[in-house]
């Protein structure tokens, strides 16, 4: 694998370590904005399909969950088909859509917090549950 790659993983669990450390002592700071969508990218075309490999998540059966970020223009809908992982980008129904901060939604897809501390939150609690049952933390 290229060295940018390395480079990547690397700065994205600094960043989550360093806001685990902060929250730790009640003063966490968010996670600078571009980077941290950057990093829903990077978990969405790479670290997601591996978690699902290392893990032997349940295949998909068509989920969609569409994640929007409130302070840019960045939006990701992904799709899990059988064993696949697609950022499909298209509009329509979405099992659950989650609105928050880039930094919050980085947080919370990498298990740090909650979807009530979310922005907004739809869909019910079963299909957020699913998202973590078809992308297991590792």
């Amino acid at each position: 694998m290229a060295v940018g790659f390395w480079l990547r993983v690397q700065a994205i669990e600094a960043a989550v370590h360093r806001w685990d450390a902060e929250n730790a002592l009640g003063a966490a700071q968010p996670i600078e904005a571009e980077f941290a969508a950057a990093a829903i990218g990077q978990n969405f075309r790479v670290m997601a399909p591996a978690r699902r490999a290392w893990t032997q998540a349940p295949p998909g059966a068509g989920e969609r969950y569409r994640f929007r970020r409130s302070d840019g223009p960045d939006e990701w809908t992904v799709c899990f088909e059988g064993d696949d992982v697609r950022l499909d980008g298209g509009a329509g129904p979405c099992d659950a859509e989650l609105t928050g901060t880039a930094s919050d939604l980085m947080l919370h897809l990498w298990g740090r917090i909650p979807a009530d501390r979310l922005a907004e939150v739809k869909g019910g609690k079963d299909a957020l549950e699913r998202y973590f049952a078809l992308v297991p933390p590792v």
